[in-house]
C-alpha cells in the first residue's frame, strides 16, 4: 500500500462521486472516479487501488457483476455502497467478494471511517479477502450505531436507550444534516399520520440526547434543534 492510499469511485451520480471524493481528499487520499461498472472493473484491472467504494445499482455493469469479474483477478477490498432496503442485494455482495457495505444515505465521513477502518485491516495483516464483516454498523466519530446487536455506544461505551428513542436516532443518523418537522417525525417513527401530541417528539429528543450526553457531549451535540422547523442529526467533524 502506497503512502497516500488510492481509492476508487464508482457510481452514476456524478453528485455522490463529487461529494465523496471532497472528503476523501480532505484526508489526503489519492482518488479516481468511475460512473459505471464497465468502466470500474476496466481501471481496477489496470491499477492497484488500495479500496474501491462501488454503487451497486449502475448501468453498462452493476457492482454485483463487477465486483465477481475482479474477484477473479484481484482481491482489492471492496466497500459497497447500497440503497435503504437492498438487503437481498447486500447479501448477494458479500456472496460474491465484498468486504463491507455503507447504506445511503450515508454521512461522508462515515465513509472515510470505513474506508480507513479497512486500511488498517490490510495493514496489520488481519485482512483476508473470505473474512466478511458480521456487523451491520452505521458509525459517526463518537457513536456507533450496531443494527445486528440493537446497541448504540459513544466513544465505546454503551448508552441504554428506549425502543422508541433507538429508532428515533436511528431514523436521524440515517439521514444527516437533514431537518425533520416533528408532524414528520410522529408520522415516520411513531407512525401516527392524522393524530398525535407533538410534545411527544420534544420529550423524546430531549431524554435521547441528555442520555447521549451523560457518556459524550460530542455525541449528545449531534441531535440539533432547528428552532421553528424540528431536528436533525448533525455529525461531527472530529
Amino acid at each position: 500500500m502506497s503512502a497516500q492510499p488510492q481509492i476508487l469511485v464508482v457510481d452514476d451520480e456524478d453528485r455522490i462521486r463529487r461529494l465523496v471524493r471532497m472528503y476523501l481528499e480532505k484526508d489526503d487520499f489519492i482518488v479516481e472516479e468511475a460512473e459505471n461498472g464497465k468502466e470500474a472493473l476496466k481501471m481496477a484491472l489496470n491499477n492497484d487501488f488500495d479500496v474501491i467504494l462501488l454503487d451497486i445499482m449502475m448501468p453498462e455493469m452493476d457492482g454485483i457483476e463487477m465486483t465477481k469479474a475482479l474477484r477473479e483477478e484481484k482481491d482489492t477490498p471492496i466497500i459497497m455502497l447500497t440503497a435503504k432496503g437492498e438487503e437481498s442485494n447486500r447479501v448477494q455482495g458479500f456472496e460474491v467478494g465484498s468486504d463491507d457495505y455503507i447504506v445511503k444515505p450515508f454521512s461522508p465521513r462515515e465513509v472515510v471511517l470505513r474506508v480507513k477502518a479497512v486500511l488498517r485491516r490490510v495493514a496489520s495483516g488481519n485482512y483476508n479477502e473470505t473474512e466478511k464483516p458480521t456487523r451491520n454498523l452505521l458509525v459517526f466519530p463518537h457513536l456507533t450505531i450496531d443494527y445486528d446487536a440493537h446497541r448504540v455506544t459513544t466513544d465505546g461505551i454503551e448508552v441504554s436507550l428506549t425502543p422508541k428513542e433507538y429508532e428515533l436516532l436511528c431514523f436521524l443518523a440515517e439521514a444527516p444534516d437533514k431537518v425533520f418537522s416533528r408532524e414528520v417525525l410522529l408520522k415516520e417513527v411513531w407512525e401516527y399520520e392524522f393524530f398525535g401530541d407533538l410534545r411527544t417528539v420534544d420529550t423524546h429528543v430531549k431524554r435521547l440526547r441528555e442520555k447521549l450526553n451523560y457518556v459524550s457531549k460530542q455525541a449528545g451535540d449531534m441531535i440539533v434543534t432547528v428552532w421553528g422547523v424540528g431536528y436533525k442529526f448533525e455529525a461531527d467533524d472530529a
